[in-house]
């Protein structure tokens, strides 16, 4: 490894930790999430689902999260409801041939999603249009909708009921802060709904 591997593997380090501790300081976002997680935690106490979607990594996020939600997280427990929009290929390619890709979710979205139900969409500039299709979609049928987005929020902003901005442009950073929002709802909406994680 060469001196220049090294300093950005610290750079790189030192970024997330850079930007993790602005989102500690950034009261908005904190009261951002923890709107989100009542939201979630209300959605599943009352027997609704979580549709989630995202485009690349960000659909890696939204499978990631929907597998914590239906399988576990902290301690095993009754499995909750949830749905990544991003994994039937099947789905995503015959709407994308017919259709077109910018409403790959929004069918989805219409097709699974019932009022009471909660729709997370996941773009690192806000402006993601199969996200922004899938989310108009969720409010034209009375879905809650929730967004994690980057530092400008993008057209997310004007469209979901709980935007979650974190303050940062740079895409792979935004998505490093995203994964963790996603294990912090899934960890406050297991523990409002099961109680505290048993003792080890």
């Amino acid at each position: 490894m060469t001196d220049r591997d090294a300093r950005r593997i610290v750079e790189t380090l030192q970024q997330t930790r850079d930007l993790m501790d602005a989102s500690l300081r950034d009261a908005a976002l904190l009261e951002a999430v923890q709107r989100a997680a009542a939201a979630l935690t209300a959605t599943l106490k009352a027997g609704g689902k979580l549709l989630v979607a995202g485009n690349g990594g960000s659909a890696a996020d939204a499978q990631h999260i929907a597998g914590e939600i239906v399988g576990r997280f902290l301690f095993d427990r009754a499995p909750l409801a949830a749905i990544a929009l991003t994994t039937d290929t099947s789905i995503l390619t015959a709407v994308a041939n017919d259709y077109g890709f910018d409403h790959v979710y929004e069918r989805q979205v219409r097709g699974l999603g019932r009022p009471g139900d909660l729709f997370l969409g996941i773009s690192t500039s806000g402006n993601s249009a199969s996200v922004l299709r899938a989310c108009a979609a969720a409010r034209d049928m009375g879905i809650a909708t929730v967004g994690l987005t980057g530092a400008g929020g993008g057209a997310m902003a004007g469209c979901c009921d709980v935007v979650v901005r974190v303050p940062s442009e740079r895409t792979f950073l935004i998505q490093q802060v995203h994964i963790t929002i996603g294990h912090i709802l899934c960890l406050l909406a297991e523990a409002e709904i099961f109680g505290a994680a048993p003792a080890p």
